[in-house]
């Protein structure tokens, strides 16, 4: 990868590319920094500590780089615009205008990357509104300017900064897109997950400082756990160039004079082709009861009951954990793919798969083969899901800053960057049939 990185360094072009992509990372963690006006900020860091564990507050916090527990310009993140990606996918399959205008080619995809940045602005609105008023409730906000007893001016301006925070980094992604390296968003993802490293890295310090102080079990668990770490990333790479291949044949046709087809060819189905999109789902189903709680907080009886189970380090919550994950991964694979119109593909290309009959048969053979992938790629990201947990259960040490889906996220857009950095440069190496 870094060999990679210092070969596009020499190409004038993609250097130009590359420095604008860490621009624009400098610029968005800027935001992420620069907080919000009318906060306590003493009292939001002691609030933003007592909700560390797993609740929609921490996951937000996670996928901001931190920005959310300091209630800063980008405290949204990029969430938003993600959920407003998924709902848009959801509703191109659900609604026919919306799976047509899909199918008319570029102009189609521009009308619904338009709708989903209206969708963003809107999510992006209504998050920053439950979030201003959840910090009002906790007593986070100074209200300076009062008409009536309530902080009219200072609630539009905190809800309007959120807002505006998100339809910026929703703008850095897309600006990344044309004039830089990789997906923008994919960038800005992984520049906030990987600004929280340094928290692992004083979580493993402190562990270790403990050990060194006579608490000896932390000399066997620390050492395991990195081992743990990099054998995940290990296995996560393994993973993302993992497929199944179908073979398939092309019928020779005579066209005029000239014969094409006749070749063999295979039909790539990746194992792990639904990313981390299972468990991100899977993950904010799950820390919904958790919120909840945050709330009502139930000391005892059937409700304390009921949100212990929820509880990341319990037996109930990992097992429920993991079927969730199991059928999400289903579920989005059948959004993505539809066996039916791939054997339709097949059928107009002149294209067959050896001992399968055309048609139906061949509709039934993918499906069947889906099924197949999607159960190995739903128990990888199931084992790297609970990987952080089960280890935090055993060894006392509880969930460290990245856990296994923040690995999964950094690991992918990592490759899915290189690799179009090294196909950027193929073409700037071709050098044609003339020469």
């Amino acid at each position: 990868m870094f060999k990679t990185i210092k070969n596009a360094w020499k190409l004038p072009d993609l250097r130009k590319k590359l420095i604008f992509t860490l621009l624009i990372i400098v610029v968005f963690r800027l935001g992420s920094v620069i907080p919000v006006p009318f906060l306590d900020r003493a009292a939001l860091q002691e609030l933003m500590e007592q909700y560390s564990g797993n609740n929609i507050l921490a996951y937000q916090n996670m996928l901001a780089g931190g920005a959310f527990a300091n209630a800063t310009l980008f405290a949204m993140g990029i969430t938003p615009y993600i959920n407003s990606s998924i709902i848009m996918q959801l509703l191109t399959v659900a609604i026919p205008a919306l799976e047509n205008l899909a199918k008319e080619g570029n102009e189609g995809r521009k009308k619904i990357a338009s709708i989903t940045r209206y969708v963003t602005v809107g999510l992006g609105l209504i998050q920053g509104t439950a979030y201003y008023i959840f910090l009002r409730r906790s007593a986070i906000i100074v209200n300076e300017w009062r008409e009536g007893g309530y902080g009219v001016f200072s609630c539009a301006v905190i809800i309007l900064t959120f807002t505006a925070g998100t339809a910026l980094v929703m703008w850095l992604g897309e600006q990344i897109n044309v004039h830089g390296v990789g997906n923008g968003i994919s960038i800005l993802l992984f520049a906030g997950i990987i600004s929280r490293a340094s928290y692992l890295i004083t979580q493993i310090t402190s562990y270790w400082k403990m050990a060194l102080e006579g608490q000896k079990q932390f000399f066997f668990f620390v050492p395991i756990y990195i081992v743990i770490f990099f054998a995940v990333i290990w296995l996560i790479t393994f993973m993302n160039d993992a497929e199944r291949r179908i073979p398939v044949q092309y019928a020779k046709r005579v066209v005029g004079r000239k014969m094409y087809g006749g070749q063999s060819t295979h039909l790539p189905i990746k194992v792990a082709m639904d990313g981390v999109m299972p468990i991100i789902f899977a993950s904010s189903i799950l820390s919904v009861p958790a919120t909840i709680n945050l709330f009502v907080k139930a000391e005892s009886g059937f409700w304390k009951s009921f949100f212990d189970f929820f509880d990341p380090t319990s037996v109930g919550y990992m097992i429920l954990y993991f079927i969730l994950i199991i059928l999400f991964a289903y579920f989005y694979t059948t959004i993505q793919y539809n066996p039916v119109e791939m054997a339709n593909n097949l059928r107009t290309n002149n294209g067959t798969i050896p001992g399968i009959r055309p048609g139906r048969p061949t509709a039934d053979y993918i499906a069947k083969i889906l099924s197949r992938i999607t159960l190995i790629g739903a128990l990888f990201l199931a084992f790297i899901a609970l990987v952080p947990a089960i280890f935090g259960k055993i060894s006392t040490m509880g969930n460290m800053s990245l856990g296994g889906t923040s690995i999964i996220i950094l690991v992918g857009v990592a490759l899915e960057t290189v690799k179009q950095i090294e196909s950027q440069m193929m073409m700037r190496h071709y050098k044609g049939f003339l020469d």
